[in-house]
């Protein structure tokens, strides 16, 4: 019973979702259009359960690059209107149409001229009249059996605020970079925390001179621990790196000549490099590639900054 239930819930409200499909038309870009000229914030409100889907949207806007907050109507009957202000732009849910509490912040909304964009499932209410966009969020029925409970509209309001939330990403041109500087923690966080913030770094860096003799550079190897050593030239400019590998390979080579030769003699050119304002997921997949466990972080001018090692991505959770 109970799973036919779920079954039932779960259908009507992926129909609702699907019907909304079928009511998108010009009215949606004109208001992503207010909604990305808005030189203040993108301010929801919404009572009950609509305020609740409210909160969310306003919390999906700010994380995505529109800056947004959620304005409570009763409470902004009773000093929160203040946190109103001409610069914005008001983003109201009400099914109705009707919510007392919405319509009488009307006046105020006009007086100060915002822009009042509505999500409603009854395009004809005193709500929808006075505003400057209408979205229809109408559904057939609830998910309720006594189809009263907010349920199917709720989640036809919720979606229709991801929509508008994507579309302004888009048109913003928000990109992983932009992402990251909103989402500083948690495991999202690390995810996107950048190459400068996880590389060995200062004299954690191994690096000898290309001249240095093959003794000094197995004891720079030995003493930072990386498996690997940057070779620069005087002017600190990165020309190679030297590799635990690379050592061996030499030594089967060389055999006893080896401790003669330098670190320009037996390291490979042209290593592979990142900038330090890379994400820590990009590090990852050049490794992945190139099949390697460790790469140089080089500036603009190709000095050293640091080396970001495959351990150091494991402690960030990007697997």
């Amino acid at each position: 019973m109970s799973l036919e239930t779920a079954r039932r819930v779960l259908r009507i409200e992926a129909q609702a979702i699907e019907g909304m499909l079928g009511q998108l038309d010009e009215r949606f870009d004109r208001a992503v259009g207010l909604l990305f000229q808005c030189q203040g914030r993108v301010v929801v409100t919404g009572m009950g359960k609509s305020g609740l889907i409210g909160r969310k949207i306003a919390a999906t806007f700010a994380s995505t690059g529109t800056p947004s907050l959620f304005l409570h109507p009763a409470e902004a009957l009773h000093g929160d209107l203040g946190m109103l202000v001409r610069e914005d732009v008001l983003l109201a849910i009400s099914y109705s149409g009707e919510t007392e509490e919405i319509i009488t912040l009307l006046d105020t909304v006009k007086r100060l001229s915002i822009p009042l964009v509505t999500l409603t499932g009854h395009p004809r209410s005193t709500l929808a009249a006075a505003s400057d966009v209408v979205l229809d969020i109408s559904v057939k029925e609830e998910a309720c059996t006594l189809n009263l409970a907010p349920t199917a509209s709720t989640t036809a309001s919720m979606a229709m605020g991801d929509a508008l939330a994507i579309a302004l990403l888009e048109r913003r041109g928000f990109g992983p970079a932009d992402f990251a500087v909103l989402h500083p923690g948690g495991r999202l966080g690390k995810k996107l925390q950048r190459v400068e913030s996880l590389m060995h770094a200062g004299e954690a860096v191994p690096r000898v001179h290309v001249n240095a003799k093959m003794p000094d550079v197995i004891y720079e190897m030995s003493q930072k621990g990386l498996g690997m050593t940057t070779v620069v030239e005087d002017s600190g400019r990165l020309v190679g790196v030297l590799t635990d590998g690379d050592l061996r390979r030499q030594m089967q080579k060389r055999k006893g000549e080896t401790f003669e030769l330098t670190a320009g003699e037996c390291m490979t050119r042209s290593p592979v490099t990142i900038a330090p304002d890379e994400l820590a997921s990009a590090a990852l997949s050049l490794m992945e590639r190139r099949k390697i466990t460790s790469v140089v972080v080089v500036d603009a001018e190709n000095r050293v900054r640091g080396v970001v090692h495959l351990h150091d991505l494991w402690t960030v959770e990007l697997f």
